[in-house]
């Protein structure tokens, strides 16, 4: 069994003080590639230093809604200077959070709409993060959809099914975490159940939101395992089949990753 673990955080701490113990232990499980995602500008250097230190590493080049307030000057073009890369294979995680209101919402949308702008120049994929900012998350992937073909992955998925529908009908994938193992998750649960098998990929949010059986502890990219698991028996399929198909929907959307 092959997966791909298309979103941690592997210079976090928790998991940067044993980084080297963290990969091996996941790849001991059949994890064949890591997505490494910044959130910040400051990390992009040492992002892209463990992508080219580790070969099945790779790295995104964003800032989190959250620190937008943190990035007033950010535009397009040092998002496009960094992703020039080799290993540099997404753009993100970027996005809007409502929920937690850690930055000004219009400095929010702006960053947003830098990170768009930076897809469409560079061809590569967004990474993007949504919560409690659904209308406004559609209207900006539908109006840069419409206009320049974006793409990319709704990662650690709790949102609606009528926002699950929208960006499929845009051409999006999702991506889901641990949190679909947790028992109040039911109607994530439902949700996980009716995404395409051509659009769905698997993720840890490492070191965050470990999944069932692992709650409570830092989670590790190794967890992707047992999220992939409890997926497959949602959905009704084998593991290994839920694994070649999210293994191969990554190599689809991520195209510069090389497998």
């Amino acid at each position: 069994m092959r997966l791909i673990d298309s979103h941690c955080h592997l210079n976090y701490p928790g998991l940067i003080e044993r980084q080297t113990e963290v990969l091996n232990s996941a790849r001991a499980r059949g994890i064949a590639g890591f997505l490494n995602i910044s959130t910040r500008q400051s990390e992009w250097g040492a992002i892209v230093a463990t992508a080219d230190r580790e070969p099945d590493v790779w790295a995104s080049i964003g800032v989190h809604p959250h620190e937008a307030d943190a990035h007033p000057n950010l535009g397009a073009a040092a998002l496009v200077e960094a992703a020039q890369h080799p290993n540099v294979i997404a753009i993100g995680e970027c996005g809007l959070d409502y929920f937690y209101d850690k930055s000004d919402r219009a400095a929010q949308r702006e960053r947003f709409q830098a990170h768009i702008d930076a897809a469409r120049t560079t061809g590569l994929p967004l990474v993007v993060h949504t919560r409690d900012a659904e209308d406004d998350t559609i209207e900006l992937l539908t109006a840069a959809v419409s206009k320049d073909g974006v793409g990319g992955v709704l990662h650690c998925f709790t949102g609606s099914a009528d926002l699950a529908r929208k960006v499929l009908d845009l051409g999006f994938f999702i991506s889901l975490s641990g949190i679909v193992t947790f028992k109040n998750a039911r109607d994530l649960q439902e949700t996980a159940k009716i995404i395409p098998a051509d659009r769905l990929l698997i993720e840890t949010d490492a070191p965050f939101l470990a999944p069932v059986p692992n709650r409570g502890k830092t989670c590790e990219p190794a967890f992707v395992a047992d999220t992939a698991a409890f997926v497959a028996e949602l959905r009704g399929v084998p593991v290994d089949e839920l694994a070649e198909a999210t293994t191969a929907n990554f190599f689809t959307l991520f195209t510069k990753a090389v497998a």
